[in-house]
C-alpha cells in the first residue's frame, strides 16, 4: 500500500516513515526541509523537496497515487504563531487545504493528521479526554483545530476517511534542541554539555511526555483501523518540568540546576491527557516508560553531539 507523508523528514514524521517501511508500506515524502533534515530521510522512501502550499504537489500526488496520507507538515511553534499569525495560518490552514484537495483528486482513502494538546487551553479538568472543551490560547492552537473541521467536511463531502491524533508532548531521538525545540531535547543537550538549562516559569507546570516511537505506532494503527474520529495520543501521566530535569540528571549521574525565567505567552500551566478512547477503539497504548524513553533519547544525543 502507498502512503504519502508530508513533513516526513521531520522529527515525528521520519519515525513514522521508518515504521511504515518496516511494515512493508511504499512511502513517499513531501518536505520543504524548513524543520526536517535530509539525514532523517529513510533511503527506501521517495523524497520530494516542496512546500505544502505549492500547487505542484498535485503532480506528486498524481505520480505516487497514495492510498493514505499522513499530513505532518506544519508550522509547529506556539510563540511564532503569536508573533506571525498570518504565516501560521498560511502553512497550517491553507497548506492543509492544498493537501486535502490533492488527496481528493486522486481518491485518497484516508488522512491521518496530528492535532495538538494546544487546542485545549487551560484544562477545566484532568486528565483531558476527547470531550474536553476547547479554549485555544494561541494561533497555533486555532489552526490545528481548524483542520479537524476541514477533515470532517471532506469526509462528509468526498468520503475521505480521517483520524486526528491529538498528541501530548512528544519527545525522542531526532527532536530539535535549538530555538523553540522540545523541552526534553533542550534539557538533554544542555546536561550532556554540562550547561544549565532554562525553565520558563517555576518548573511546577505539569506535562505529559509521550515517546516518539509510541506515537509512530499510533499512526500505523490509525492507518490500519476502520474508524474515523479524534483520539488522544499520550501517557495519562503527569510529570513536572522540574521532575523531568531531575530524572535526566539522575540518569546521567549529574546534579545540574536550571535557571528560571518568566513564563511564555501562550504556554499552558498544567496538562496531561487520557488515552482510554484510542486504547478501547484502536488498541493503542504507550509502551515506553519515561525513564526508558529518556535513556534512548540521551543515547541518541550523546552519539550525535559526540560528547
Amino acid at each position: 500500500m502507498n502512503v504519502l507523508v508530508t513533513g516526513g523528514a521531520g522529527f515525528i514524521g521520519s519515525h513514522i516513515v521508518d515504521l511504515l517501511i518496516e511494515n512493508n508500506y511504499k512511502v513517499s515524502i513531501i518536505d520543504n526541509l524548513s524543520h526536517g533534515k535530509k539525514e532523517n530521510i529513510n533511503p527506501k522512501a521517495v523524497f520530494y523537496e516542496m512546500d505544502i502550499r505549492c500547487e505542484d504537489i498535485q503532480e506528486i500526488f498524481e505520480k505516487e497515487k497514495p492510498e493514505f496520507v499522513i499530513h505532518n507538515a506544519a508550522q509547529i511553534s506556539v510563540p511564532n504563531s503569536i508573533i506571525d499569525p498570518i504565516n501560521d495560518a498560511s502553512i497550517n490552514i491553507m497548506g492543509t487545504i492544498n493537501v486535502l484537495e490533492a488527496s481528493r483528486k486522486v481518491n485518497v482513502k484516508k488522512i491521518i493528521y496530528p492535532a495538538s494538546a494546544a487546542i485545549f487551553g487551560e484544562p477545566s479538568y484532568l486528565p483531558i479526554d476527547e470531550e474536553h472543551p476547547l479554549e485555544m490560547l494561541s494561533g497555533y492552537g486555532v489552526t490545528k483545530h481548524t483542520v479537524e473541521h476541514y477533515l470532517k467536511v471532506y469526509k462528509s463531502l468526498y468520503d475521505i476517511n480521517y483520524i486526528s491524533l491529538r498528541c501530548s508532548n512528544v519527545y525522542g531521538p531526532r527532536q530539535d534542541y535549538s530555538g523553540e525545540g522540545g523541552v526534553v531535547a533542550i534539557f538533554c543537550e544542555k546536561l550532556l554539555s554540562n550547561e544549565k538549562p532554562c525553565i520558563y516559569g517555576d518548573g511546577y507546570q505539569i506535562r505529559d511526555f509521550v515517546f516518539v516511537k509510541d506515537v509512530a505506532k499510533a499512526y500505523l494503527m490509525a492507518i490500519e483501523s476502520n474508524v474515523n474520529g479524534i483520539f488522544n495520543v499520550c501517557t495519562n501521566s503527569k510529570v513536572t518540568v522540574n521532575e523531568l530535569l531531575s530524572t535526566i540528571n539522575n540518569i546521567l549521574h549529574k546534579d545540574i540546576t536550571a535557571t528560571y525565567t518568566h513564563s511564555r505567552e501562550g504556554d499552558i500551566k498544567d496538562s496531561y491527557m487520557s488515552y482510554d478512547k484510542i486504547n478501547e477503539v484502536i488498541g493503542w497504548k504507550p509502551e515506553k516508560t519515561l525513564i526508558e524513553g529518556l535513556k534512548e533519547t540521551l543515547n541518541y544525543y550523546n552519539n550525535s553531539l559526540k560528547i
